[in-house]
């Protein structure tokens, strides 16, 4: 029986999936676990969220970043996020925007599940800012980025849709 306690990393190193030692601070680590931190406030963002039709969707997402991050971690990845996975969120932005009356400068997370889904935003945000700087170092499936540039902008219409649910939904005047 192997174990996953190794102590390979004790020396800040790490092997990536498809095999090749890296230091634990290697853009490509900093990136693919910047998805995983994701995945999990997600799973978080699960147990505080009133919307159930939220609950499938973040399901499926935690398995899509799945892909995401097995792609990161390995120096030769496959073509795992495909075109169709980055339309099932922008056609699920466009679902959820409908029902809300986006009018001015929202504030997210004025209720418990909003604001652990706009966690999740920032998160996804970070994991943005990571995979753009491992991209300025390899090349990177285009559809990486776009998949998580469009998750923000679901995981921010989520947290407006918590908020609106218990009718917290905050608008800021701009002038």
């Amino acid at each position: 029986m192997s174990s996953i306690s190794t102590g390979n990393g004790d020396r800040g190193k790490t092997r990536l999936w498809s095999g090749e030692e890296v230091s634990k601070d290697d853009f490509r680590v900093e990136a693919y676990g910047t998805v995983d931190e994701l995945q999990a406030f997600m799973g978080a963002a699960l147990h505080l969220m009133k919307n159930p039709e939220g609950r499938p969707l973040f399901d499926n997402i935690r398995r899509l970043l799945g892909k995401v991050s097995g792609e990161l971690a390995s120096a030769r990845p496959q073509a795992l996020i495909k075109e169709e996975d980055i339309q099932y969120v922008t056609e699920a932005v466009h679902r959820w925007e409908k029902d809300l009356s986006l009018n001015g400068f929202i504030i997210t997370g004025m209720t418990p599940g909003g604001s652990a889904v706009d966690l999740c935003r920032v998160i996804a945000r970070r994991a943005e800012r990571r995979i753009a700087t491992l991209s300025s170092h390899v090349q990177i499936r285009r559809e990486i980025p776009a998949f998580i540039n469009r998750l923000s902008d679901l995981f921010f219409i989520l947290s407006a849709f918590e908020d609106h649910l218990e009718k917290k939904l905050t608008f800021r005047k701009t002038e």
